[in-house]
């Protein structure tokens, strides 16, 4: 049985100290300001990089911006396994008033039918 004495005891078992010396080390090596920007090539890792340049954009023009946007939004459900007409045309079924350019851009046929997570995932 527990007594408030043995709590005590407790407490002086379990001693804890405190470091009260603090030790301030000063480097004199600075980082670089916006060092992780895309202008920067000071931190950038060997992976960014490919035939001299870095490799931080897609070429894919305003269209398939769109149709990634609708593919990351869930509101019209998952979009894995499924093209990316077959979703919106689901979600129309469903009553989730897919955005009515995305059918014109899908039918349009000059934009990829997979969506962005396809061969990723």
């Amino acid at each position: 049985m527990a007594t408030r004495s043995s709590s005590k005891s407790i407490e002086g078992f379990y001693k804890q100290k405190k470091n009260t010396t603090t030790t301030k080390k000063t480097s004199k090596r600075k980082s670089p300001k916006h060092a992780a920007t895309v202008g920067s090539d000071v931190t950038q890792p060997m992976a960014l990089i490919s035939h001299g340049s870095l490799d931080l954009k897609d070429d894919y023009d305003k269209n398939e911006e769109v149709l990634r946007q609708f593919d990351m939004n869930m509101a019209y459900g998952p979009c894995l396994g499924i093209t990316r007409l077959a979703r919106w045309e689901r979600a129309t079924r469903l009553g989730l008033n897919p955005p009515k350019e995305i059918e014109g851009l899908l039918k349009g046929g000059e934009v990829q039918a997979e969506c962005l997570w396809q061969d990723r995932v």
